[in-house]
């Protein structure tokens, strides 16, 4: 009892001495539940045989101060270690919502408590998430994710204001954006977004480079959704050129996003980007937009359509398809200028109907010219048809026009 007593006591001290010489690093450290630290695991110990932890910080008005923050955070801790992650998870929204009024009460010397301030906004979105979890397990409703939502848009309202807070408002943003992916509620990223990149009391440049990165991610992400690809492409590349290049792990996850958007302006990727960051579900991709081969198109789209689809690039995939006829058309007249120079702009119908049976698919005349006047239509063919004889007649000049980084035209 007597160690127990003395870790409880040792915890309320190095808090006291954290707040009160303005160490944020050091704070953070004793806020960090899922650190799994072992000094927060033998409190967590602690505080299960000490019955009445309260007990001990009431009899000093040194630690009473902050008495809000500390009895719920241990109660909070308490149930981690026993694994009642609700619990857990409600404790720590109470103790978090008492950090952020002693927060506002700091005022703009709380700058130096920031870093504090970025491991409860992490640790309450990873606990909401396990909580959730947990309610699932039991059968009920899964609602913790949404609650750590609301309270971590209360946050940001806090930092969005002027002063050296405002740093931190970037920090809070990235991790409402995975909330809000994780619940599929994307949609909610719009007014956060608009307030960053709208509000003249934010200059992006000033935030840190981790956070800007996050941040361009995960825009880039909705560009995707939206298909609005130069901007995807933007974002995208701003995240993963600033990248650490020792974070493989997140190059892949920018590369999984950025891969399709390039694509689908015609930029391919090397071989050997796809084989280092292992992203070999985008090989038969490539090479079917190399070789004009639909058949490998939909063979690598079918084979990897699960892990396309929960990355939400299914479609942008999907659509490559036009590209891929391109080059096939082109094949055939590289093939036909090689025989009869003079008659190579002029590509039948039923020449094209034959090399779509040699891939296996199988399309008549009046489905072949329909793709055509598509592919004429978006630009990535020219020419015209000469619909009594069913021939393509190409342009004597520049007849495949290349995309050059920008998308089809819509």
């Amino acid at each position: 009892m007597e160690e127990a007593y003395r870790r409880i006591t040792e915890y309320l001290n190095r808090f006291s001495d954290a707040v009160s010489s303005q160490d944020g690093a050091s704070l953070s450290s004793l806020l960090s539940l899922s650190s799994n630290h072992p000094f927060l695991l033998s409190l967590a110990d602690s505080l299960i045989l000490f019955q009445d932890a309260s007990r001990v910080f009431k009899q000093s008005e040194r630690f009473s101060q902050y008495s809000e923050i500390i009895t719920h955070l241990f109660r909070s801790l308490q149930n981690y270690r026993l694994g009642n992650l609700v619990d857990a998870y409600q404790a720590f929204e109470k103790s978090a919502n008492a950090f952020i009024q002693e927060f506002r009460n700091w005022e703009s010397a709380s700058a130096w408590a920031l870093e504090a301030l970025y491991v409860l906004a992490y640790e309450i979105r990873v606990l909401a998430e396990r909580a959730d979890r947990e309610l699932t397990s039991n059968g009920k409703a899964p609602e913790k994710l949404k609650a750590a939502g609301s309270f971590l848009m209360k946050v940001f309202g806090v930092l969005a204001g002027k002063g050296p807070k405002r740093v931190g408002a970037l920090y809070v943003t990235c991790q409402l954006f995975k909330v809000y992916f994780k619940l599929g509620t994307v949609h909610l990223c719009r007014s956060v977004i608009r307030s960053i990149e709208t509000a003249r009391i934010f200059d992006f440049e000033e935030f840190p480079k981790r956070d800007k990165v996050t941040y361009m991610y995960y825009t880039g992400r909705l560009e995707v959704f939206n298909e609005n690809f130069p901007s995807a492409d933007h974002k995208l590349s701003y995240a993963l050129m600033h990248c650490n290049p020792r974070r493989e792990a997140n190059i892949r996850m920018i590369l999984k996003y950025l891969i399709p958007v390039k694509l689908s302006m015609g930029i391919l990727p090397k071989d050997w980007l796809l084989e280092k960051y292992n992203l070999v579900e985008y090989r038969d991709v490539v090479q079917a937009l190399k070789r004009g081969d639909l058949r490998l198109l939909r063979h690598a789209l079918q084979e990897h359509e699960d892990r396309f689809l929960r990355s939400g690039v299914y479609l942008v995939l999907e659509k490559l398809e036009l590209q891929v006829y391109q080059r096939l058309v082109k094949k055939i007249y590289i093939i036909q200028k090689q025989k009869d120079p003079t008659k190579a702009h002029q590509v039948k119908l039923e020449v094209i109907v034959k090399a779509l049976k040699w891939l296996e698919m199988d399309m008549d005349v009046d489905e072949v010219e329909c793709i055509m006047a598509i592919l004429i239509y978006k630009n990535l063919v020219k020419g015209y048809f000469a619909h009594k004889s069913k021939v393509v007649v190409l342009s004597k000049q520049d007849p495949f026009p290349k995309l050059n980084g920008k998308p089809i035209e819509s």
